[in-house]
């Protein structure tokens, strides 16, 4: 069966195992899809990846805030109230 694989590095758990650091650096900075079996079973991301894609989802959460906010009504403020 055919398995779509979101990376364009893999190894498999047993190189994983003997050299962690070497096979996330296989990636180049980007995800390493690991094997078990010839299947993917997790995706193994470097720490500034992760943050990167932790910051990105934040930007989509506040912008969907924004969104809801922007069909709210307005409120009608006096400067001298501010």
């Amino acid at each position: 069966m055919p398995t779509t694989l979101f990376a364009e590095t893999a190894a498999s758990l047993s190189e994983l195992r003997n050299d962690p650091i070497a096979t996330v650096a296989a990636g180049d900075g980007f995800p390493v899809a690991i094997l078990d079996h010839d299947e993917p079973a997790f995706y193994c991301i470097p720490a500034k990846a992760y943050e990167i894609l932790m910051d990105k989802l934040e930007d989509v959460e506040l912008a969907a805030i924004v969104e809801s906010r922007k069909l709210q009504a307005e409120i009608d403020v006096a400067w001298d109230d501010l």
